[in-house]
């Protein structure tokens, strides 16, 4: 009979709970306090939204791998002398095994991945396999034979890879204390892994990629950070024979911006072409979702502009997973992955019977939105300072990046102000720091001039003639909803019944009212 003592048995159940939970959730912090005490007192509630305490946070992982690493010795020698003990007690000490392993190879696939990601670092090494496997048989052969409870070391291998990848993706790229951007890291993770890791280590990382991501969410805030961080976190299997990973991650991210082209050069892009499939077809192509593996994935960038004849090809791909190439009858597979972004309103697009409600219902399985800006500052003014710092150390290191990072933060004080809306979101905040660190000022776009200023937008679209009269409609009455605060209010002053209102008001359009300050509430059932 196998007896861990009690003390090992709560620290193993902790750990088990530790290798499940998404590690940027609530749970993970309080699972952390429960395994370590004081040891991580300084972190705080949220430690992953504060890069100054980056190094107090590797001091707490490498206790954790110190610790784990201890008892899994302990509970390894117990079952050594059991021969090999109870399905029950061999379960809980696999996953304190894989928890010891994750940490030990932590640092060397972290430094992996910043050298594949880090341009002029030349090609990055494939983390060390031999030294994994050697550790692996180590925790997990007991007298002499591999445990049953785990799978084989090339899927153990690149599932913790996989983890290295996601966490680094997610932790360095995405940066900000606001409760939005929490939420947003959390639910990244579960893009990547689902919210049931084990489910998702026996059977789920083979075939998430048949599951496409739809981000949402305003112009310039990070849709295309999140879409990569996504693609760079896919399972990619290790193949013992050739030495490596069978594609490599940052070779995985196939992106293209839909509105950016005519609508046949897209279907070029996507499909790709036979020579004289069209005018100026001169030789064949290859497109994205032939060039793409297995393993990659297909950025749709602005999918809301999607030509309503490629959408219906889009949609064939999403179901069946096949395509042909223009001018050619012969059908090709895609394997890959699909994630697709916008800052339109879709459903408002569907009832204008401009987007397809199947490809809609085909895209939204797994979708996240992006916050805006000011979203993010409205809830957590402190993070204007970490953002500013986080690009500007994009251009210069140590002493240089805190001196910069104050001369903006001391430009938008005096200048801007903190409650200014930073329309162009993320994006312009990253014009404003270089446009400081070259000329020490920033001018922001007139605002009537631009997209970002909504009701300018309104007008220029109601005088240009190229809407449709249903366009007309719901726009005009969002517009009007967006300035009584209510949806009998609005009914009055158009002169007409309630439900008319409520079926015509396009939400995404009064969320951008009220970011602008031209509104000032969301659609709600009880108004």
């Amino acid at each position: 009979m196998t007896k861990f003592s009690a003390a090992d048995v709560r620290q193993a159940e902790v750990l088990r709970r530790l290798t499940r939970c998404n590690p940027f959730g609530p749970e993970r912090i309080a699972l952390e306090r429960e395994a370590l005490g004081d040891d991580v007192r300084r972190l705080g509630p949220s430690w992953h939204l504060h890069h100054e305490l980056h190094r107090e946070r590797i001091d707490a992982v490498t206790r954790f791998a110190v610790r784990s690493d201890e008892l899994a010795r302990r509970m390894r020698d117990v079952l050594e002398r059991s021969g090999g003990g109870e399905a029950d007690a061999r379960s809980l000490y696999v996953e304190v095994a894989l928890f010891a392993l994750y940490h030990e190879m932590h640092p060397p696939m972290q430094e992996a991945i910043a050298a594949a990601l880090t341009p002029g670092r030349g090609r990055a090494r494939t983390p060390p396999f031999d030294a994994f496997q050697r550790r692996s048989r180590e925790l997990l052969e007991v007298g002499g034979k591999r445990l049953p409870e785990v799978e084989a070391d090339p899927h153990l291998f690149a599932l913790i890879f996989q983890l290295n990848r996601a966490f680094f993706a997610i932790y360095h790229v995405l940066v900000g204390a606001s409760k939005p951007m929490v939420e947003l890291r959390q639910q990244i993770w579960q893009s990547i892994f689902t919210h049931d890791l084990q489910r998702y280590r026996k059977a789920l990382y083979a075939r998430l990629g048949d599951v496409p991501t739809l981000i949402t969410g305003p112009s310039g805030s990070g849709k295309e950070l999140v879409a990569r961080a996504i693609a760079y976190s896919r399972y990619v299997p290790y193949d013992v024979d050739a030495g490596k990973f069978v594609a490599r991650f940052v070779d995985t991210f196939h992106a293209i911006n839909l509105s950016a082209s005519s609508p046949t050069l897209v279907e070029s892009e996507l499909f790709g072409h036979r020579k004289g499939a069209f005018t100026g077809a001169l030789a064949d192509r290859v497109g994205f979702f032939a060039r793409c593996s297995p393993y990659g994935s297909v950025f749709l960038d602005e999918i809301g502009d999607l030509d309503p004849a490629i959408q219906v090809k889009l949609l064939r791909v999403l179901q069946s997973r096949e395509f042909a190439a223009l001018g050619d009858d012969t059908t090709q597979r895609f394997d890959g992955k699909v994630v697709a972004a916008t800052n339109r309103d879709l459903p408002a697009l569907m009832r204008e019977r401009r987007f397809r409600e199947d490809l809609y219902y085909r895209l939204c399985a797994d979708r996240l939105v992006t916050p805006s800006l000011r979203d993010q500052l409205v809830d957590q003014p402190d993070d204007l300072p970490r953002l500013v710092g986080h690009v500007a150390r994009q251009w210069v290191e140590g002493d240089d990046a805190d001196r910069l990072t104050a001369e903006c933060i001391a430009f938008v004080d005096g200048k801007l102000g903190r409650g200014y809306a930073w329309p162009g979101n993320f994006r312009e905040l990253e014009q404003c720091v270089r446009s400081v660190m070259l000329r020490g000022e920033y001018t922001p776009a007139e605002t009537p001039a631009g997209d970002a200023d909504v009701t300018g937008r309104l007008v220029r679209e109601f005088t240009s003639a190229t809407l449709t009269a249903e366009q007309m409609l719901s726009r005009y009455v969002t517009y009007v909803y967006s300035k009584t605060h209510s949806y009998d209010a609005a009914a009055r002053a158009l002169d007409c019944d309630r439900r008319t209102v409520r079926a015509r008001v396009l939400p995404e359009l009064v969320r951008e009212l009220r970011t602008s300050g031209a509104g000032s509430v969301e659609p709600d059932g009880s108004r």
